[in-house]
């Protein structure tokens, strides 16, 4: 089998497929995938340089901002700002979004909005667990002009027209779509090229595996007791086992090759969920639909949330169909 990278498969994809894979669009991905080369480089020095450990500063989501995490926020902007593709940057590191001028500027802007977690995982940096990169991205209509307004940015992820994650692990993986299935990229660091390693991925109807912090189980509510215990406790199967390594991205991953379930629900604590819907939710969502998966808060389908304000939060049910079938139908009857 020949050996594939993703540039070449992105291209080799765009004259059939997408509308959207504009040269831009090429350009956008290729600067992605440079940053996430520094910061895989600078994540598997981690321990040998000056990088582990946190800054003393807290971000706009009250969580402690590790010097990964600034790296990796710092890279991912200054990338997206020199490819001249994309108008507006959306961080789960910044409390407002980054909007690029197109008055007074050298450089052109380009209609992409991305929207990315610079480094999720980060507060497993220090034990060396599996970290990533997610990215969700959107296109500007072809109507607009002037600098980005506001409505512009809050928008469902049914709109997005490619988002995607990389693994900072064993190896470095690319996966990620365009909206014509879900392909997964190696990185062949003897050739510094991402490869065509995982083609076509589909999550599988069901799985054997349910993921979620079940030390949080005296703070759900009865409906989401009852759809954790269908497959922690079920009573006409054996159940399912319990993985959970804390970073979204290595479990979402594993859910994607495996199947089974990701759970992040709604707690009294967090009666709006924890993860970020336009960072962490809408983009792997448009990945699960893409592999035959589903995605949905409880209640609604999570790529038709249209969000109020850019650092939004949602429960989360992901991975194999029929599993979040399951969670769907306990929470309609017991609204």
């Amino acid at each position: 089998m020949p050996e594939i990278t993703v540039t070449e498969h992105l291209l080799s994809t765009q004259k059939s497929s997408s509308p959207h894979a504009t040269g831009q669009f090429t350009a956008l991905l290729h600067d992605l995938i440079v940053s996430a080369k520094i910061i895989s480089r600078n994540v598997k020095q981690a321990g040998l340089v000056d990088i582990l450990g946190g800054t003393g500063r807290i971000n706009v989501q009250g969580e402690n901002v590790q010097k990964l995490d600034e790296f990796a926020n710092s890279v991912l902007i200054y990338r997206m700002r020199a490819c001249g593709a994309v108008c507006a940057v959306g961080s789960e590191e910044l409390a407002e979004s980054l909007i690029f001028s197109s008055r007074g500027e050298e450089q052109p802007r380009g209609p992409y909005i991305i929207f990315f977690d610079p480094l999720d995982g980060s507060s497993n940096i220090d034990v060396n667990v599996s970290i990533g990169t997610i990215f969700s991205i959107y296109r500007r209509a072809e109507e607009s002009c002037g600098d980005v307004s506001e409505q512009e940015l809050l928008r469902p992820g049914l709109e997005q027209v490619a988002a995607g994650y990389f693994v900072y692990g064993p190896s470095t993986m690319l996966v990620y779509s365009t909206g014509q299935g879900v392909n997964g990229f190696t990185l062949d660091p003897s050739i510094g090229e991402f490869l065509l390693s995982h083609p076509n991925m589909h999550i599988p109807e069901t799985g054997a595996i349910y993921s979620v912090n079940s030390a949080y189980y005296p703070h759900w509510d009865e409906r989401t007791r009852e759809a954790v215990d269908t497959f922690a406790r079920p009573a006409d199967r054996e159940p399912h086992s319990l993985r959970y390594v804390g970073s979204l991205v290595a479990d979402f991953h594993r859910t994607m090759l495996y199947g089974g379930i990701f759970l992040y629900p709604a707690e009294e604590r967090k009666p709006k969920g924890k993860l970020r819907l336009m960072y962490e939710a809408s983009p792997l969502a448009f990945l699960a639909e893409q592999a035959g998966g589903l995605a949905t808060d409880g209640a609604d389908r999570i790529l038709e949330k249209r969000p109020q304000e850019i650092h939004e939060r949602t429960p989360l049910f992901i991975g194999s169909a029929r599993d979040v079938e399951k969670v769907m139908a306990i929470y309609r009857r017991r609204s």
